[in-house]
């Protein structure tokens, strides 16, 4: 099956939603260096960082790389876009390997590899994107049976974790504090890609926020953007961010594309090996993410062998918004 214009636009926007974001992480670390060796650091609680211009550079470089993660959504469906956000790790790797100097082991390179191959696997075989010529058809997806079927029963499981599970389980078992931002950041990505399809629509002459779907779109956007960013900091000040990273984006992607497959019927139109060779697709991902959080820290031991790249840092605040 070939590949379809809105693919490709979809395809660039994610990839170069990769690269700013991996290059945010390695810009924002340098200016991190540089403003601690002026006043305090920001892992002491120092906020000089904001008179640092590299800083900033850094956060420019992540917003961009999220309005292009953003507009990807309006282009491609779900189940192409979200697996190549692995991609900013590589683009992390290489530029670390040159600025920061951090050391990765030879298989941290092999879980590039696994990376780049996943993802090609997926640009290959993702669906197509259904023609959609108003919200008002999104939210005709949005209502149907399967899919509010999915909401009510992610929204039962997310109030049992914060009411039930957070206060007595919250600090000691990390999958209570992911388990709410990636079920919430399934639903999230789902109205992303509503919302961009209405600015798709709206910049091609048709305007679509005279619509109450666009606005209602919008909401759920900010309110779930906003619990996400909560408790994946409380995730993140309480748990290691190398364990908190490869675990949030397995389960981030896995209910997205779930909840993409039911809501836009990504698979409707492909056979059994297409599927089977997506969902190959997206292990060999999750396992070079798996690959590269393990060793990530063995290049900057003496005992080991020729390391060959740089430790790379996972975009953890990007999926929020899928």
């Amino acid at each position: 099956m070939g590949i379809s214009s809105d693919n490709v636009h979809g395809l660039v926007l994610a990839v170069s939603s990769s690269i700013f974001i991996g290059s945010s992480f390695i810009i924002k670390k340098k200016g991190l260096k540089k403003a601690g060796t002026t006043g305090t650091r920001a892992g002491s609680g120092g906020y000089t960082y904001l008179y640092e211009p590299w800083w900033w550079v850094g956060m420019i470089t992540m917003i961009i790389g999220e309005i292009a993660n953003f507009a990807a959504y309006a282009y491609a469906p779900a189940i192409l876009v979200t697996p190549l956000g692995a991609l900013s790790i590589i683009f992390s790797a290489v530029l670390a390997h040159f600025i920061l100097e951090e050391k990765l082991h030879v298989f941290g390179v092999l879980g590039c590899v696994l990376c780049v191959v996943g993802s090609v696997s997926i640009v290959l075989h993702a669906p197509q994107e259904k023609n959609i010529h108003s919200v008002k058809e999104v939210w005709h997806l949005a209502t149907e049976p399967g899919f509010i079927v999915y909401t009510c029963l992610v929204v039962i499981l997310v109030g049992v974790l914060i009411f039930r599970y957070v206060p007595r389980y919250g600090q000691t078992h990390m999958v209570v504090y992911i388990g709410i931002c990636s079920l919430m950041g399934s639903l999230t990505v789902m109205c992303v890609k509503a919302v961009g399809i209405a600015l798709k629509l709206t910049f091609s002459g048709m305007n679509q926020f005279t619509y109450f779907q666009t606005w209602f779109f919008t909401v759920v956007v900010v309110a779930c953007c906003l619990l996400q960013i909560n408790y994946l900091n409380m995730a993140l000040d309480t748990f290691n961010t190398a364990v908190v990273s490869p675990v949030y984006y397995v389960m981030f992607t896995s209910l997205t594309i779930f909840a993409s497959m039911i809501m836009f019927k990504d698979w409707d139109s492909q056979n059994a090996s297409q599927i089977a060779t997506e969902l190959c697709g997206f292990v060999t991902i999750l396992s070079g993410t798996f690959l590269l959080h393990k060793t990530k820290d063995m290049g900057n031991s003496k005992t080991l062998e020729s390391p060959v790249f740089a430790s790379p840092s996972i975009r953890s605040s990007n999926s929020i918004s899928g």
